[in-house]
């Protein structure tokens, strides 16, 4: 098989690109299918950090309420394919500050081990 000659690059660089953005699509597709949706993510995080779904709209710096935020995100961008638009609407914020709670959030799922679906 040979890569896709828009996209510059080796033929190996391009099907890794290629087979990396058909698993994002597919494993969202699956979680979507799974019934995982936005309200599923909210849930699932305020479990994690056990606050009330709606103190993650509440505005403030409190270390716990910008972890919880900030792993929302991540798994809202990663998981579901959401955009950083959508995010920053819902929590009226900056795009900037959405990207920098995505960053923040992998980094705080990766060390606590968090995961969406158990």
């Amino acid at each position: 098989m040979k890569g896709d000659e828009r996209i510059l690059g080796d033929t190996s660089f391009v099907l890794d690109l290629l087979a990396r953005a058909e698993e994002r699509m597919t494993r969202r597709y699956e979680m979507r299918q799974s019934g995982i949706d936005m309200a599923a993510i909210e849930e699932r995080v305020c479990q994690l950090f056990e606050m009330h779904p709606k103190d993650l709209y509440v505005r403030g710096r409190r270390k716990e309420l910008v972890e919880a935020r900030s792993v929302f995100c991540f798994f809202a961008v990663t998981e579901l394919g959401t955009t950083l638009k959508d995010l920053a609407v819902r929590f009226s914020i900056s795009g900037q500050a959405i990207g920098l709670a995505i960053e923040r959030g992998r980094r705080i799922a990766e060390k606590k081990g968090l995961e969406l679906i158990r």
